[in-house]
């Protein structure tokens, strides 16, 4: 498997800022790798929702995570300011593959970078629902 290099922030078209908590340090003095999917996950919800696109609570179609990844190239750690970078890679019928980059403060490169894979489905039945023109439009301004 080759290893890849960090992304740069000129490669996303999209960035959320998160801050680091307390208790996102380890025992070993930075951010467990834990956390770091966390923030992905909040990173690109965050975002979904601000765009209209997901209600979490009410809404008829939700994302289910059907694969994950991590690479890391750099210490995160509370009080870090991380800005998340939110990328597309790929968009389906009914999936989306995501790509985040993790930037500590006001760094270049990136900390970290994930890749989140979710499905969109009826809430109810938990099917594969198609993405409607709103949610394409919107995920293909942030392809890379």
């Amino acid at each position: 498997m080759t290893r890849p290099t960090p992304l740069s922030r000129e490669t996303f078209k999209v960035f959320r800022p998160l801050q680091t908590r307390w208790a996102d340090n380890d025992i070993y003095g930075h951010m467990n790798n834990v956390v770091h999917y966390a923030l992905f996950d909040t990173a690109i919800n965050g975002w979904l929702v601000d765009k209209g696109l997901l209600d979490p609570v009410r809404g008829e179609t939700i994302g289910l995570v059907v694969e994950t990844g991590c690479h890391y190239f750099a210490e995160l750690a509370f009080p870090d300011l991380i800005d998340a970078g939110i990328g597309v890679e790929r968009i389906g019928t009914s999936s989306v593959v995501y790509c985040i980059g993790l930037f500590r403060d006001e760094d270049s490169t990136a900390a970290a970078q994930g890749r989140f894979v979710h499905v969109y489905v009826d809430r109810r039945g938990r099917r594969p629902r198609p993405l409607d023109p709103h949610w394409r439009e919107t995920l293909e301004g942030a392809l890379i």
